[in-house]
């Protein structure tokens, strides 16, 4: 697990590029600016004024603007009706990444390296007390990894580990904490373990290495999933995207079996594979952002969400092997596609959601640890 912080030095080294602290100055008396304030005490603090004009910053700034959010926190994943969709709530806690993985959809959502982080919190724990409170029956599978990476600012904000500590009064709700980075710090503040999933996302080595920037490496992602099953934990992990690149077939095989020299098929409450699709306006981005990108040239059409889409026959061809590796390994119906049609499901896995009772009931359950017989 993560030491506590004592010094700048001892962040992790995406953190350490950080220039500057913004606060709207409604938040700058709350404990997670303290926090913050008082893990950087090198850098610039500045509050705003109470009108709230925000400055503008250059690309190569890294600054954090704790922000005193006014939207819902408690939303729907944005998915498409045109693609199965897993259903899941998003716990929205704050915006960007300091990791730079040439593929991130983040890109093209935020046109800036500013971190935000919604420090109005009690607000937070407000309207997720309002929801699960008044439907103690009904039971919610959550995640904060949609608009940021769930972990990645951890060391500086401890939001994963506030965030575990409140909802452990909710025994119907289960939180997903999904990265690319490792932080355990969080871990001595989960009441229930059943009720929290430590994810983590999974590439072939190739791409890891050549698109996965400022990320902690594959072995220590797997280590730490390991960790958190000794813990009592149950792990995520995730193959989104799927990148199509010449050798493609021996790097998946490995991260595949690299999986299960870590973990049993039995530590995986589910895991997830998404081929990689991209707005249109994302690929300018990423080629101008990440040229050594070549995956993005590969033979795609617009899909029925108007994202670009590897041919269908294509991302088939890389489900299949890698699917039939997992299963070769034990995994069953832990194993969902995130954002594919009916025909993709039934060309990979023989079968669609609705024999699973529906993706989204079908993930509940997984989540909560039961057990589903598919035939």
């Amino acid at each position: 697990m993560s030491a506590a912080i004592s010094s700048p030095a001892q962040l992790p080294s995406l953190l350490q590029t950080i220039s500057e602290v913004v606060v709207d100055p409604s938040v700058c008396t709350t404990p997670l600016a303290a926090r913050v304030r008082e893990r950087l005490p090198h850098v610039r603090w500045t509050v705003l004024d109470e009108d709230g004009a925000v400055p503008t910053w250059g690309q190569e700034e890294q600054v954090v603007y704790l922000k005193h959010y006014k939207g819902r926190f408690l939303r729907f994943c944005p998915g498409t009706k045109a693609y199965r969709c897993c259903g899941y709530r998003i716990v929205h806690i704050g915006e960007n990444c300091p990791l730079s993985c040439s593929y991130c959809i983040l890109q093209a959502y935020f046109q800036d390296r500013v971190l935000k982080v919604w420090a109005n919190q009690e607000d937070l724990y407000t309207e997720l007390d309002r929801a699960f409170a008044a439907n103690p029956d009904k039971r919610y599978r959550l995640g904060t990894g949609e608009f940021t990476d769930s972990l990645a600012l951890e060391a500086l904000t401890g939001y994963s580990r506030d965030l575990v500590d409140f909802l452990g009064r909710y025994p119907n709700v289960c939180l997903e904490l999904k990265s690319k980075v490792i932080d355990l710090s969080w871990m001595t503040a989960v009441r229930d373990p059943r009720r929290v999933l430590p994810a983590w996302s999974l590439n072939a080595p190739a791409i890891h290495a050549e698109q996965e920037h400022r990320t902690s490496t594959l072995t220590e992602r797997l280590e730490a999933a390991r960790e958190c099953v000794r813990h009592g934990f149950r792990v995520c992990l995730h193959f989104d995207p799927i990148i199509r690149y010449p050798g493609w077939e021996t790097g998946y095989d490995r991260i595949v079996d690299m999986i299960f020299e870590y973990l049993r098929p039995a530590d995986i409450a589910y895991m997830s594979l998404g081929s990689f699709r991209c707005m249109p306006e994302l690929k300018s981005i990423i080629d101008h952002r990440h040229p050594q990108a070549r995956y993005i040239y590969d033979e795609f059409i617009t899909g029925a969400d108007d994202k670009l889409r590897l041919l269908r026959p294509l991302r088939v061809e890389q489900f299949r092997r890698i699917v039939s590796r997992l299963q070769k390994w034990g995994m069953r119906d832990q194993l969902y596609f995130c954002m594919e049609s009916d025909t993709v499901w039934q060309q990979v896995f023989g079968y669609t959601p609705r024999q699973l009772g529906g993706l989204h009931n079908h993930l509940l359950r997984r989540s909560f640890g039961e057990k589903f017989d598919l035939l």
